[in-house]
């Protein structure tokens, strides 16, 4: 039993060690979203965001601050963060997911990460499928990407009054470039 028990625990102490580098982060991943109208483009960035991919299972998890998001007039980002997101009572968005095709990515055979998971925003979830073009460069781990989201399907309410001025289908990109998390 006492034999047994210390395979175990070096069998452990050996596969931590062997997949302590698969896990890669970054706290200055940058990801914005775009608004096009007749009426008005509106766009925002965001370089604080959160984001650790785990290459021994494909897992990938993302945090962003809402008021993080930076505007070209600060009347938007006040209505982004009072009136649309309530970004006081929904204070992130998050995303965890999984690269579906994690074996084809690491040999290089594709640069497409196809990834699959749940989008919260405004604290509705969402099951969304992205494509991100995945580049691994010595000790970083890349994602970029564009996707859509409906902001109706997110239970955010539009103002008649502006109702023209913002797009029914915003336009979200992201650059995740991830380091070895030690």
């Amino acid at each position: 039993m006492y034999s047994r028990f210390i395979v175990l625990l070096v069998f452990i102490s050996c596969n931590s060690l062997l997949f302590s580098q698969e896990k890669y982060l970054t706290r200055q991943g940058e990801v914005s979203f775009y608004s096009h109208t007749p009426v008005e483009d509106i766009k925002a960035e965001n370089k604080q965001v959160l984001s650790i991919v785990d290459l021994a299972s494909g897992e990938v998890a993302i945090n962003i601050l809402m008021k993080s998001f930076l505007f070209e007039k600060a009347l938007m980002q006040e209505h982004f963060n009072e009136n649309y997101v309530e970004s006081d009572k929904f204070p992130k968005a998050t995303f965890t997911g999984k690269i579906n095709n994690l074996a084809e990515v690491l040999s290089g055979d594709n640069h497409v990460a196809e990834v699959r998971g749940r989008l919260t925003i405004h604290g509705i979830t969402k099951p969304v499928e992205i494509e991100a073009k995945a580049n691994i460069e010595g000790d970083k781990v890349i994602l970029k990407g564009k996707f859509m989201i409906a902001v109706a399907d997110y239970d955010i309410k539009i103002p008649a009054i502006v109702r023209n001025n913002i797009a029914r289908e915003v336009e979200v990109s992201f650059k995740l470039e991830h380091l070895p998390y030690n």
